[in-house]
């Protein structure tokens, strides 16, 4: 990892000295109306030499719960103690995220920018928006985590996506307690994770939260579970003194999506918890019609954990309706 040591660090329009903490924002173009777009961006530049860690959130617009993260994590990181620097942007898709949509709808060709990231220059506008971050992030992170939920059509609890490499892999587990549900994605393209590796840097995509999860006591619990986890891997990597956690067990596995067999009502069976290991072939859910008839049911694929289920109840044939990771074994 490279060393910020006792320089000013630069992001966007946001300037921070060493031991202090500076907002801005990264030009990203003007709309018809005049508006001008920018990406918001916090530097929080320690003191003292260490690496940068980089927070990105809401490139989905209807996923608020990292930018909570960013809000509450800021307020336990002093810039004094810290070693290194932290870099958040809070809203990495700011026009999808003030129209509480998953993408732009200003932009209908390249409408969810963590398909189309790192963007280009000259492309749609989501494109451009991808492109001035990248530019912005591929020479300054050293880590980065990208913080999604399941939005506004379902609940993801706990969940890491790395590409296998020690460090990446290192990165997850530093997440902390509970953490322990790992999955393996090796894209190369698509999302800011996937750049970074490609660029030789680490970064891994991390989920929680989500439709069935926005009451008031529920959302919050959320923000402070990645806000801890934000603050743990600065203990980890030395960039703040604390004891970091890690999560045990800590499981290998790969992701399968679960459709939808029939129409109706989505019920899953009484009883079943998420990130918890269950055989192959154990009922997740039933779907039943208008009427109470059974319709059809959703069964584990293999030995595994579900990690995200539906938030609507009502389902048609072929929806979402389960994220499932199907667990190969332990991890040291």
């Amino acid at each position: 990892m490279s060393t910020i040591d006792g320089e000013t660090l630069t992001v966007g329009t946001a300037t921070a000295a060493p031991g202090e903490v500076a907002r801005g924002g990264i030009p990203a173009g003007d709309l018809a109306g005049g508006v001008k777009v920018e990406i918001p961006v916090v530097v929080i530049n320690g003191a003292g030499p260490g690496p940068t860690f980089w927070v990105n959130a809401a490139i989905h617009g209807d996923e608020p719960e990292g930018p909570l993260a960013c809000m509450l994590a800021q307020k336990e990181i002093d810039p004094a103690a810290l070693k290194g620097a932290v870099v958040m942007v809070p809203c990495l898709n700011p026009l999808a995220f003030s129209a509480a949509e998953r993408g732009n709808p200003l932009d209908t060709f390249t409408y969810d920018m963590n398909r189309v990231y790192p963007g280009k220059p000259n492309g749609y506008f989501t494109d451009r928006l991808a492109d001035a971050h990248w530019q912005a992030m591929k020479d300054v992170a050293d880590i980065e985590i990208s913080i999604h939920s399941g939005g506004a059509h379902s609940f993801l609890d706990k969940a890491i996506f790395v590409d296998e490499r020690p460090e990446s892999v290192e990165l997850a587990k530093a997440m902390g307690e509970g953490w322990g549900c790992i999955m393996s994605n090796f894209s190369k393209t698509g999302s800011p994770m996937a750049a970074l590796n490609g660029a030789g840097k680490t970064g891994i995509t991390v989920e929680l939260g989500g439709r069935s999860a926005t009451s008031p006591e529920r959302f919050r619990w959320v923000g402070e579970e990645l806000a801890k986890s934000i603050v743990n891997i600065c203990y980890h990597y030395g960039m703040l003194d604390g004891q970091a956690t890690y999560p045990d067990p800590c499981y290998k596995g790969v992701q399968e999506a679960l459709l939808a067999p029939a129409s109706g009502i989505f019920l899953p069976e009484p009883g079943v918890q998420f990130l918890t290991m269950m055989n192959k072939g154990d009922r997740i859910a039933t779907i039943v019609n208008i009427f109470g008839d059974e319709m059809a049911a959703l069964h584990a694929p293999a030995d595994g954990m579900f990690f995200g289920l539906r938030a609507l109840p009502n389902v048609n044939l072929g929806d979402w309706c389960c994220f499932f990771n199907k667990v190969e074994g332990l991890r040291d």
